[in-house]
């Protein structure tokens, strides 16, 4: 959102959110306080009268939005996955609640596809829009690499993490020039579940750094300086901004390419679409054993998202998005 609002040329573009979110310097901004935020937002829009209200991530507050002001068109933008339905009913009362909604834009195709099935009638409101990346600030040039295995994600299972702690055994004693550089978010969430699979690591001494809930500058300057990064998801990514980033930053990347993770990387990863200790392990083996591979699909990895994951690509789109919801919104009915 940040990356996108700082391309957002329009005049009549308001960003609004809770004070003490970081702004980022991006125009249009209005902060609401905490307290009576709702009542503040009800105020600000009343004043403001938008044609379009681009709700992010917050389907409840998107439906308390539209009932307050149904002459405004609502689209609900979705950075991550939908709670599924549990059951039929579930399904029944989600679907009558995004039906309040004038459309829908999620992070990849493959997101959309899934949302599509699961509400056939809702399908033609809904859109694919992949996140942007500002790649200048990530950019490093991959020939200049040191032999380190970098992962950054969430510390859960879902990641793939204790996959990948299982398999750094084998490929760290068999290069001992080889570090491993594990960035964990959410550390305080996860530890519990993380720590029992980090434990055998911690032999390797210097040779593993951990870092937990890392800020985002520490992880891009790790990123910037490894050859290998991994993203060996085991559930379906919405998109897969981490892979998006270790492209920028110009690592060569193995990657499950699970939900939108292969719209992220194109054909620029080595992907593993079984994901083992065994598997993860050979393939570190191989891009550390084949360096001129390593570096080809690093060089390409960078080009490809440099030329298709831009800010100014993506609000382009962005902006066509929202004047197709508009139209949709405005045209009679048969």
């Amino acid at each position: 959102m940040r990356t996108l609002a700082r391309r957002d040329g329009a005049d009549e573009t308001r960003i609004i959110c809770a004070q003490g979110a970081d702004d980022h310097n991006a125009p249009g901004v209005l902060a609401l306080p905490a307290h009576n935020y709702r009542r503040a937002l009800f105020a600000a829009l009343d004043a403001f009268k938008p044609d379009l209200i681009e709700h992010h991530q917050q389907v409840k507050q998107a439906l308390a939005v539209s009932s307050r002001l149904p002459e405004a068109a609502h689209l609900l933008y979705r950075h991550n996955a939908l709670k599924p339905a549990r059951h039929l009913l579930d399904r029944w009362r989600y679907a009558a609640r995004f039906g309040r909604m004038d459309g829908f834009i999620f992070v990849s195709e493959a997101e959309r596809r899934a949302f599509a099935r699961t509400y056939p009638r809702l399908a033609d409101r809904a859109h694919a829009l992949p996140n942007a990346i500002d790649a200048a600030a990530w950019f490093a040039p991959p020939e200049d690499r040191q032999p380190v295995i970098a992962f950054a994600g969430r510390a859960m299972p879902e990641k793939g993490l204790d996959v990948l702690c299982a398999a750094l055994p084998a490929v760290l004693d068999a290069h001992p020039d080889w570090r491993a550089v594990l960035m964990l978010n959410d550390w305080d969430r996860h530890a519990a579940w993380a720590g029992p699979h980090l434990a055998p690591l911690e032999r390797y001494g210097a040779r593993v750094a951990v870092l937990r809930s890392a800020p985002l500058s520490q992880v891009r300057d790790q990123m910037k300086t490894a050859a290998i990064a991994l993203t060996p998801s085991v559930w379906d990514e919405p998109f897969g901004l981490t892979a998006v980033e270790a492209h920028a930053a110009g690592a060569a990347l193995i990657s499950s390419g699970r939900g939108g993770l292969r719209e992220a990387s194109g054909d620029h990863a080595l992907y593993v679409n079984d994901i083992t200790p065994e598997s993860l392990a050979a393939a570190m083996e191989r891009l550390i054993n084949r360096p001129e591979e390593r570096l080809a699909l690093a060089q390409a990895g960078q080009r490809h998202v440099v030329a298709t994951h831009t800010p100014q690509q993506r609000s382009t789109e962005l902006e066509q998005i929202r004047k197709t919801v508009l139209l949709s919104r405005r045209r009679p009915a048969a």
